[in-house]
């Protein structure tokens, strides 16, 4: 089981629509074998029922809606960065899981992150994705039900690598290997194709790389462009579409990268992959 981390951003619709494998759409309803876990605090504003015949613009809404109720609430940097995304995807020879199962392991990552506690009853927004085979998602709004900001573990990355080994004991999964050769590479004088796969690396990096900067001016003004009068939902569309696609272009060249690298017969897997690190993290 890898968990992976995603750089902090100001909306939820790129997050979901990653989770979702496609762009979020208004037509499509997430059944609960989608949306399998979410804060614990919605039931209480629900009829029964209800969120199952949410679409996913609607949960893309229900995310974003503490960022417009509270305009003013931002992080230790000043930024409105609020939207977390984490990832966790188990190993391929890992058995099918059921639907309880994934919600068992969403509500622990979420407590593991800080998004739940259970004694905190205004506290985030945050859902659970299950769309993809072998992957689950955590997305959560940082801003609390209060308007304060609620803060992250300053040692996220840890907490989550640790709650993963725990789940992988709990629930008989399969632990990934560590890296090939991490340790004995200090000091080596790298090949060829660990050259090419550094040059991949630095293309794709979710915080810094040149195609994630890019991806997100587009998901910027595709949402900018949906609240604009005049303009049409189509332009707004097209550009997700656009973001979409460039993410997969992301995902394939990290594929490519990380088969550069990898010694023939091993996986290529870390116990927490931080796509970027969250900025001005402190323990809550």
């Amino acid at each position: 089981m890898i968990p992976r981390l995603y750089e902090p951003c100001g909306t939820p619709h790129g997050p979901l629509g990653e989770a979702l494998g496609r762009v979020v759409s208004a037509e499509e309803v997430l059944t609960k074998d989608t949306v399998v876990a979410y804060w614990p605090a919605l039931d209480a504003y629900l009829l029964d029922g209800e969120a199952s015949a949410w679409t996913a613009a609607q949960w893309a809404e229900h995310l974003e809606d503490p960022l417009l109720e509270h305009p003013f609430a931002a992080g230790p940097a000043g930024d409105r960065m609020a939207v977390v995304h984490l990832s966790v995807r188990l190993h391929p020879d890992d058995r099918r899981l059921n639907g309880t199962e994934w919600s068992e392991i969403a509500h622990r990552f979420a407590r593991a992150a800080g998004f739940e506690n259970p004694r905190d009853t205004v506290g985030c927004r945050w859902i659970a994705i299950q769309a993809q085979s072998g992957r689950l998602d955590v997305i959560a709004n940082l801003i609390r039900l209060d308007g304060a900001w609620q803060d992250l573990p300053a040692n996220l990355l840890e907490r989550l690598a640790a709650e993963a080994r725990r789940i992988e004991q709990d629930l008989r999964l399969i632990a990934p290997a560590a890296a090939p050769g991490r340790r004995c590479l200090t000091g080596s004088v790298p090949d060829a194709s660990s050259q090419l796969a550094g040059v991949l690396a630095q293309l794709t990096d979710e915080r810094s790389g040149p195609l994630a900067a890019v991806r997100g001016l587009i998901e910027h003004t595709a949402h900018r462009a949906a609240l604009q009068p005049g303009t049409g939902p189509d332009i707004g569309h097209r550009l997700e579409l656009i973001a979409h696609r460039l993410h997969r272009i992301q995902q394939d060249l990290d594929a490519t990268a990380s088969r550069l690298t990898a010694r023939p017969g091993r996986l290529p897997a870390v116990p927490v992959v931080p796509a970027a690190h969250v900025a001005g993290g402190h323990s809550p």
